[in-house]
């Protein structure tokens, strides 16, 4: 008796080929990861795109793609051998963290994705750092930073949710690499990112990881992402 024919299982339904990352740039630096473009991530971020969404859906929904963005993050920090004993009395060889870790948040949308790190980093310290558009110049400036005191030693996930032409995200890094934060050791994680941005931004700090969960059309001639969703900031602390 021949043995049944077993039919693979297919995998997770793909999000729609002309919006995922690479119709829009391709291929993508090398610093660059992103989250599985798959139809469901797709969905989430169609709920977040709708001008009609309430503010209450719109909190729930980008707060599951943050928290996805976050353990995405996590997966690029390095780790080292770790034994422990279970509960059993077998020996397990695995692994843990490497490191202390913080999140620095660019205000004020940055600060939404503050409670997504702590979700699944207990204790995690925080850094805020507020950047705003200097009227004389038209260049990014910073207004106010706070960081822990020994953020040089720490691996920093940088945190903003839009990424747009990357002034703001560059001077971000700029003022951490001042603080004595190593490129190498800054991970900016973003929803949503201009090809044009995120090219600029990767060009500039090439050995910095970037984890973005969709990168959009493009920007239009006011600079905002298109498609995008909006102000990130208004939609999710003004009803």
């Amino acid at each position: 008796m021949s043995s049944p024919v077993i039919t693979p299982l297919p995998p997770p339904q793909p999000a729609h080929e002309a919006n995922t990352n690479l119709a829009h740039l391709n291929p993508l630096p090398k610093s660059v990861f992103t989250l599985q473009q798959t139809a469901q991530l797709e969905a989430l971020y169609t709920i977040i795109r709708d001008k009609n969404t309430s503010r209450g859906d719109f909190l729930f929904y980008s707060d599951r793609i943050i928290r996805l963005l976050v353990e995405e993050g996590l997966n690029h920090l390095p780790v080292v051998k770790r034994t422990v004993e279970t509960p059993t009395g077998t020996t397990y060889d695995g692994v843990g963290f490497e490191g202390k870790i913080c999140g620095v948040s660019i205000l004020r949308a940055g600060e939404a994705m503050e409670a997504g790190l702590r979700e699944v980093c207990r204790s995690v310290r925080i850094g805020k750092i507020l950047i705003q558009r200097d009227e004389e110049t038209a260049l990014p400036k910073l207004f106010y930073s706070k960081f822990p005191q020994d953020i040089a030693s720490r691996y920093v996930l940088l945190l903003d949710p839009m990424l747009a032409t990357g002034g703001s995200a560059m001077k971000a890094v700029e003022v951490l690499i001042e603080n004595g934060v190593p490129e190498e050791r800054i991970i900016f994680i973003n929803l949503i990112a201009s090809p044009e941005g995120l090219t600029t931004f990767c060009a500039r700090y090439p050995t910095l990881r970037v984890i973005t969960g969709w990168i959009d059309q493009g920007l239009n001639e006011k600079a905002y992402i298109i498609p995008g969703l909006g102000d990130f900031g208004e939609r999710r602390y003004c009803s």
